[in-house]
């Protein structure tokens, strides 16, 4: 089942996409009793959200030793974690905003988890019945400030720094998918998830060890190696097998 979230007179709501039509979505988002409702329209003719508004957004740094290994970085041991806020959410179609302040600014193509309910101390045997599904992500980053700072909040917290979408696919093999990125057309990134040094089960296990993770939280699981600069004028895609196609324009915010 493909889920999104749109705005309407109403505000934000989630809907079920079939084939190019959304409908309403009648039931818990959360449960197993969701099923189709009203009709909204073609997916052209809506304007889509991030999927999910998460508590918080977890990700896992150098999760592919060939991204390790164009940055000159050690292969990492155990998951590198940090946190980019849900302020810098966006949604397919929405604006990346580059600051006068911004240094090198790239791309990074992610898969992303919707977790699906509460819960701590996760087994690996038990992880998959966390998730609510899957989506795409860019994780963008300043890499002037990642190299300056020595933490990465400001590098990738930026408002329209998490680019999110364009909806979440709930029924998904994640073991083996093509993820890549374009950049203007011109693929920059391409690789497989199942080139993960550390595979969802593990994450979702290694994390719950620490926090509390709550329904609609996001995971964040690194990217592979290609990722490069973006400029005012570009169009970034994020591509997953399964799911399909986050784009978003880059624009220059003199504010």
């Amino acid at each position: 089942m493909k889920i999104c979230r749109f705005g309407s007179n109403l505000g934000s709501q989630f809907g079920i996409l079939e084939k190019d039509l959304v409908y309403q979505l009648r039931g818990d988002l959360y449960s197993d009793d969701r099923e189709l409702g009203d009709l909204v329209g073609k997916i052209s003719e809506v304007q889509l959200l991030p999927p999910i508004h998460p508590s918080k957004i977890i990700c896992i740094g150098r999760n592919y030793l060939a991204h390790a290994e164009e940055f000159g970085r050690e292969t990492p041991t155990e998951p590198i974690i940090f946190f980019k806020p849900p302020s810098s959410l966006i949604g397919h179609k929405s604006p990346i905003m580059l600051l006068p302040e911004n240094g090198r600014v790239d791309h990074e193509a992610e898969v992303a988890i919707v977790i699906g309910k509460e819960g701590r101390f996760i087994s690996e045997e038990e992880a998959f019945s966390y998730v609510l599904g899957y989506t795409c992500a860019n994780d963008v980053s300043d890499r002037t400030f990642q190299n300056n700072d020595k933490q990465w909040t400001r590098a990738k917290g930026f408002d329209s720094f998490c680019p999110l979408g364009p909806w979440l696919e709930t029924d998904l093999d994640i073991s083996d998918l093509q993820i890549q990125c374009l950049l203007n057309g011109e693929e920059k990134q391409s690789s497989t998830t199942s080139l993960m040094l550390f595979n969802v089960q593990y994450l979702i296990t290694y994390i719950s060890r620490i926090m509390t993770l709550f329904p609609g939280d996001l995971i964040l699981t690194g990217t592979p190696a290609g990722v490069g600069p973006i400029r005012p004028g570009d169009e970034v895609e994020i591509r997953v097998e399964g799911i399909g196609s986050l784009i978003n324009p880059v624009i220059s915010n003199d504010i």
